[in-house]
C-alpha cells in the first residue's frame, strides 16, 4: 500500500503543472460555452469558447486537436479552469526570446504609425523606430503602413511587455552580402541591372547589388536633358554600363546612353551639307539658337544666320524655345560634335530681289529707324534698312548731324540712289528729291559776275560769303583791299559786292574778289574821264576817289 501511494503522489506532482506553465491539451468535446480539454489530471479543463472562435464566431478547433493551454486555477464546481489565449502569448514570448537571442529574421506587419517611428505586428505589438526603417533616412513613414517587413529584435523586455525590432539590420545584412558578391564579380565593360534609388541634379545613385554607382547626367542621354528625373525614378530597374570602377575607394561609375549608338557616328551622311532638316529649338543663348534634329544631334545657329535682314539684338526675338523650324545644314564637324545651321538659308533672300521693288530713282517713304554720326538709317520695308548719308540731306547747307534734319521715329521720303545686295546696303537721298541749287547756280552765272554777298563765317585764310540761299563762296585774303573796307577787316553779317573770279563745277566752289571789284570801278572812272565834256575841272584821282596803295603813285 505504501509504494502504490508513493507512486500515486509521484504521478499527482507530475501531472500537476505550475501556475502559468504552458500545457498541451487534446479537445474532448464542445459544450454550450466552453471547450473540454484533457490535460492528463485526473479531472479535465475548460477553456471558454470565445477563445477559440474566430471573428466572425466559428469554431477553430474540433474532437481530437491539440492546443495549448496555461491553467488559470481551479474551482470546486467547475473544475480546472484553462485559457488558450495566454497559452498563446506565453508561447509567443518564448518563441521572441529565442528569436533574441539567435539574432533570427522574423516577419512583421506595420499597422500604425506611433511617435518616433511605426506599430509592427509580429504576434504581439513591437516598436520600430523611424531610424531603423531603412539604411538611409526616411522622410515619409506613412508610405510604410500596411507593408509587411523582415526585422529582427533588438530590445526585448518580458516583464514590460515591451519588444523593439529593426529593419535597418536586416536590410544591412543583406546589402553586406550582395555587395561581396558584386565586388568579387564586377568588371568595368560589364553590363549589369540595378535599381535606382536617388536621383539628384547631377546624376542617378544606382544599386548594383549591394552597392551604390553613379550614373552621371551626361551619361544618361546623347540627347539633352534639363533633370535626370525626365528618364527615371526611385525604384526603377535599369540596365547599364560599368564605364569605370575603383575597387579600393569602392566607386562605380555607369552608363545608359553607351548601351545606345552614337548618333554622331554617320552624322555627316545622313545630314549632308545644303540638306535642308527640321528641328525643335532646344535652347537660346545670345549668339544663336540650338536646334535639336534628333536625340543627342543638335546644331547651332549662329545669330548671323537667323535672318537676311532683320537686326535683332537677341535671338528671342526671332525664335522661341520649342518652335519647330526649317533651316540648312551648313557644316558638320563629328569629332567635335558639332553642327552649324543656317535659319535664313531657308528662306527666299529679300536683297535678291530688292532691286526689283525699288529700282533706282525710286521715291520711299519710311520710319527713321537709327542715327549715326555719319547719317540716318531708314526702315523701307520689314527688315530692310536703307542709309541717307550725311552728304545727302541737303544740296547746300553744312549738316554736322543727322539730329539737324530728322529724328528718330521720324517719317520721310527718300530716293533710291544705290543697291549692293551682296553687302546687303540700300543708299537713299533726301536732297535728291529737290532740284540740284549749285547746278542752277554754275548755269546761270560766269567769271567777272558781280553780285551781292553777305559775310557768314571768318577764317585765317578769308572769308566765306552767302551768295544766295545755300550758296556760299570764298573771298580770299589776297582778294580783300582795305581801300573797300575802310582800312577795316570783313565782318561777319555786313554785305559786299563781290566778283566772281573762279567758278568750279565738280567741287562746288566759288572763288570771290573784292580788289577785282576795285579794278573794275577804276577802269568805269577812267571811261567816264575820258568821256567827259570840255570845261571839266576833276582830277582823276577825284573821279577815282582813291589813291594807290603801296608806292603813293596815282593809278593810271
Amino acid at each position: 500500500m505504501e509504494d502504490f501511494q508513493t507512486l500515486l503522489d509521484n504521478y499527482e506532482q507530475q501531472t500537476q503543472a505550475a501556475e502559468g506553465e504552458v500545457l498541451k491539451g487534446t479537445v474532448l468535446k464542445v459544450t454550450g460555452d466552453a471547450v473540454i480539454v484533457d490535460v492528463g489530471r485526473k479531472s479535465e479543463g475548460i477553456v471558454p469558447i470565445r477563445e477559440l472562435t474566430n471573428a466572425e464566431g466559428q469554431l477553430t478547433v474540433r474532437p481530437g486537436d491539440v492546443i495549448d493551454v496555461v491553467v488559470e486555477r481551479e474551482e470546486p464546481e467547475r473544475g480546472v479552469l484553462l485559457s488558450h489565449e495566454r497559452a498563446v502569448r506565453l508561447r509567443l514570448w518564448d518563441d521572441l526570446e529565442l528569436a533574441h537571442q539567435q539574432n533570427t529574421i522574423i516577419q512583421g506587419h506595420i499597422v500604425s504609425r506611433i511617435k518616433g517611428g511605426l506599430a509592427c505586428d509580429i504576434g504581439i505589438k513591437a516598436f520600430l523606430p523611424g531610424s531603423q526603417l531603412d539604411t538611409r533616412p526616411v522622410h515619409n513613414l506613412d508610405g510604410y503602413l500596411g507593408q509587411e517587413v523582415r526585422v529582427r529584435i533588438i530590445k526585448l523586455n518580458k516583464k514590460r511587455g515591451n519588444v523593439v525590432v529593426s529593419r535597418k539590420a536586416v536590410l544591412e545584412e543583406e546589402v553586406a552580402l550582395r555587395r561581396e558578391h558584386t565586388l568579387a564579380s564586377l568588371a568595368e565593360g560589364e553590363v549589369i541591372s540595378g535599381v535606382v534609388k536617388n536621383i539628384t541634379d547631377y546624376g542617378v545613385f544606382v544599386d548594383i547589388g549591394g552597392l551604390d554607382g553613379l550614373l552621371h547626367v551626361s551619361d544618361l542621354s546623347w540627347g539633352r536633358i534639363g533633370h535626370p528625373s525626365e528618364l527615371v525614378r526611385p525604384g526603377d530597374e535599369i540596365t547599364v554600363k560599368v564605364l569605370k570602377f575603383d575597387r579600393e575607394k569602392m566607386r562605380v561609375s555607369l552608363g545608359f546612353k553607351q548601351l545606345l549608338p552614337d548618333p554622331w557616328s554617320d552624322a555627316a551622311e545622313r545630314y549632308p551639307i545644303g540638306a535642308r532638316v527640321r528641328g525643335k529649338v532646344a535652347s537660346i543663348t545670345d549668339y544663336g539658337c540650338f536646334v535639336e534634329l534628333e536625340q543627342g544631334i543638335e546644331g547651332l545657329i549662329h545669330i548671323s544666320e537667323m535672318s537676311w535682314s532683320k537686326r535683332a539684338k537677341h535671338p528671342s526675338k526671332l525664335v522661341n524655345v520649342g518652335d519647330e523650324i526649317e533651316c540648312v545644314v551648313l557644316e558638320v564637324n563629328p569629332g567635335d560634335r558639332r553642327m552649324s545651321l543656317s535659319l535664313r538659308q531657308a528662306q527666299s533672300n529679300p536683297w535678291e530681289s530688292l532691286h526689283e521693288r525699288y529700282a533706282p530713282g525710286t521715291i520711299i517713304e519710311g520710319r527713321v529707324r537709327n542715327l549715326t554720326d555719319f547719317g540716318a538709317f531708314v526702315e523701307v520695308e520689314d527688315g530692310i534698312d536703307g542709309l541717307i548719308h550725311i552728304s545727302d540731306f541737303s544740296w547746300t547747307k553744312r549738316i554736322k548731324h543727322p539730329s539737324e534734319v530728322v529724328k528718330k521715329g521720324d517719317k520721310v521720303r527718300a530716293k533710291v540712289l544705290g543697291i549692293d545686295a551682296d553687302n546687303r546696303r540700300l543708299s537713299l537721298g533726301m536732297r535728291q528729291l529737290e532740284p540740284d541749287a549749285w547746278e542752277s547756280f554754275f548755269e546761270t552765272r560766269q567769271l567777272g559776275d558781280v553780285l551781292p554777298g553777305k559775310v557768314v563765317r571768318i577764317a585765317a585764310f578769308g572769308a566765306f560769303v552767302e551768295l544766295q540761299d545755300g550758296i556760299e563762296g570764298l573771298c580770299h585774303n589776297s582778294e580783300v583791299n582795305p581801300e573797300v573796307t575802310g582800312g577795316a577787316p570783313l565782318e561777319v553779317g555786313h554785305e559786299y559786292e563781290f566778283k566772281i573770279i573762279k567758278l568750279s563745277p565738280s567741287d562746288k566752289k566759288v572763288g570771290l574778289s573784292l580788289r577785282s571789284m576795285l579794278h573794275h570801278g577804276d577802269r568805269e572812272a577812267l571811261e567816264a574821264y575820258r568821256h567827259a565834256p570840255s570845261g571839266a575841272t576833276s582830277t582823276i584821282e577825284d573821279m577815282i576817289g582813291y589813291k594807290r596803295v603801296g608806292n603813293g603813285d596815282s593809278n593810271s
